[in-house]
């Protein structure tokens, strides 16, 4: 059910993050971005810089920046289990930045440009909001931006829509404040920990989708990914 080349991306994912964290911690470019940036203005910065890591994900996210990205610097930034709250708190404010931006000014045209989308979004989640759209979010493939605009661009409730995205953002981002986080502290381990977890919560998410989705269908190019259907 979960096909190889997603998997496969999902690993070199992880792997070319890793070897980004590596070099700003053991070249110039590390010296130039990460004292820069992160141990200048959010780490060791307190509740002053999670909220500027925060605004700064969030908007990220917001405009289409990978969401795994912000989950590698929340864990590089501040470990493992703050990092993955910090990172899917980001995740979420950038999830509703974009929903209500689709939701608030930009439905109408949204609606032209993603009506198919968001159609199927809202058939997808209509009966059951929460574990529906908690569903599209275990999903190993997917566009989040997307999801989010499309999801403004319909009728799907702000609330659980909110609250089943960010549970749903949980295990990817655990797996990539994981990664950010093992720079420093048994690298080659976190790494091979968070290959297998990503693999782990794609099946899962892949299994969810075949057990649950009831005939309904997200995405063409998701069943596709996932092997529900096969290319035309």
């Amino acid at each position: 059910m979960l096909r190889l080349r997603v998997a496969i991306k999902g690993l070199m994912l992880i792997l070319s993050l890793a070897l980004v964290g590596y070099l700003f911690d053991s070249t110039d470019l590390g010296t130039a971005i990460n004292e820069a940036w992160i141990d200048a203005h959010i780490r060791g910065q307190g509740i002053a810089g999670a909220a500027l890591f925060l605004g700064m994900g969030g908007l990220f996210t917001a405009i289409g920046l990978p969401r795994q990205i912000i989950a590698f610097l929340a864990g590089y930034a501040f470990g493992l289990l703050p990092g993955t709250l910090l990172g899917a708190l980001a995740a979420l404010l950038g999830c509703l930045i974009a929903f209500l931006y689709a939701r608030l000014f930009g439905r109408n045209m949204l609606r032209r440009r993603l009506g198919r989308r968001a159609a199927r979004l809202d058939h997808f989640v209509h009966e059951h909001p929460f574990s529906m759209t908690l569903l599209i979010r275990l999903l190993p493939v997917g566009s989040n931006i997307l999801t989010n605009l499309a999801a403004g661009a319909s009728s799907v409730l702000l609330l659980p829509f909110l609250a089943a995205s960010f549970i749903g953002y949980l295990p990817q981002t655990l797996v990539f404040a994981l990664v950010g986080s093992g720079i420093n502290v048994a690298p080659v381990v976190r790494i091979a920990s968070a290959a297998v977890l990503f693999v782990a919560s794609g099946m899962l998410g892949a299994y969810l989708y075949h057990r649950y989705r009831r005939g309904l269908s997200i995405d063409e190019e998701v069943d596709i990914a996932l092997g529900e259907s096969e290319p035309q």
